[in-house]
């Protein structure tokens, strides 16, 4: 039995809760905040978390000062946004497509990602900041490839879905001819990269990455009724009022900006969009999109698995797209079971 309250203003604006929702929300961002505290501490030099929290809060002495705020928290602070944009990305894709498998994974954003970041490293021998103007417009470039191919009067889930296989494929098969005619160095250098790491992510990563959420995040979530309404059908959702093409544009536009960012930010970081969104709904025990829980889903599942690497291997051993990539890989296997048994595919 789900509990909802209605909530009223003054003004006779009313809010329906739902409590269970809310408390997952809550719990979520508390995980993410305590494994932020204890990645933050991890290291060579590793750090009490009660000196981590006195430090963020100002009081820490000069060494602490300079490993927390100047080496760790902006790394920290990426992983956090790189995971809410891969939960929120994930969860608009699936939601869009109806489908659990409709993740920027499957699709083949990322793999646009990787082609742009390519080019820029075995082509141009370009910079970090090159690679990363190059990852986000392979993945916008992608997305939009996707979006008109899938277009017949108006985009389908089913529709979507196998053009987005496709495309990955052939965007897969051009990575690994860039791979092939590049040099020993490029190649070594553009494997790190596609591995998916945060090592190494400074405020310069940060900044872009919080000015997208600030201005996404909102925009996203203030659609989420039609998103809802939307799951019902196009008719259904056109008969209330729902203007469902342009809904779906907006929203499809916002999550490849979300994820081809988080991509350029940190390298194609695997299975979170797909994994976070069904997490989420699995906790609140909600039909709808679930798009703030899926969020805080990806910022704790990013977090907590670069901490686990970090704690198990050491710094930097082994990065947090394997970890994620191992971890999805055997949930997509036992989704894939679950959906069988159902009778859904």
């Amino acid at each position: 039995m789900r509990t909802t309250r209605v909530m009223r203003s003054p003004g006779g604006l009313s809010v329906r809760l739902d409590v269970r929702a809310a408390v997952v929300v809550a719990v979520l961002l508390l995980a993410a905040l305590a494994a932020s505290v204890l990645l933050i501490g991890t290291g060579d030099f590793p750090i009490p978390a009660g000196d981590v929290l006195k430090t963020l809060a100002g009081n820490g002495n000069t060494g602490q000062e300079f490993i927390v705020r100047e080496l760790r928290l902006p790394r920290v602070l990426v992983g956090l946004l790189v995971g809410a944009s891969l939960g929120l990305g994930g969860a608009l894709f699936q939601a869009v497509t109806r489908n659990p498998l409709g993740s920027p994974d499957v699709l083949g954003l990322g793999q646009g990602a990787t082609a742009g970041a390519l080019v820029m490293i075995v082509l141009f021998s370009g910079s970090a900041a090159q690679v990363t103007l190059g990852a986000l417009v392979g993945g916008l470039a992608t997305g939009l490839a996707i979006y008109l191919l899938a277009w017949k009067q108006g985009v389908h889930g089913y529709r979507l879905v196998l053009v987005g296989i496709g495309v990955s494929a052939i965007v897969t098969a051009v990575n690994g001819y860039l791979l092939t005619v590049s040099d020993i160095v490029d190649a070594a250098r553009a494997v790190v990269w596609m591995t998916g790491s945060l090592s190494g992510r400074d405020w310069d990563q940060v900044w872009p990455l919080l000015a997208l959420c600030a201005v996404l995040v909102p925009l996203v979530l203030a659609n989420a009724r039609g998103l809802r309404l939307m799951e019902m059908g196009d008719d259904v959702s056109n008969a209330l009022g729902v203007r469902v093409e342009r809904v779906r544009a907006l929203l499809m536009v916002a999550a490849v900006l979300l994820t081809a960012t988080a991509t350029a930010a940190a390298g194609p970081v695997g299975f979170v969009a797909l994994t976070a969104p069904q997490l989420a709904r699995r906790l609140t025990r909600s039909p709808g999109p679930n798009l703030l829980s899926s969020l805080c889903m990806g910022a704790a599942l990013l977090v907590t698995a670069d901490w686990a690497s970090q704690r198990i291997f050491g710094a930097d051993q082994l990065p947090v797209g394997v970890v994620t990539g191992v971890l999805g890989g055997v949930y997509l296997l036992w989704l894939l079971v679950a959906e069988r048994r159902a009778g859904r595919i």
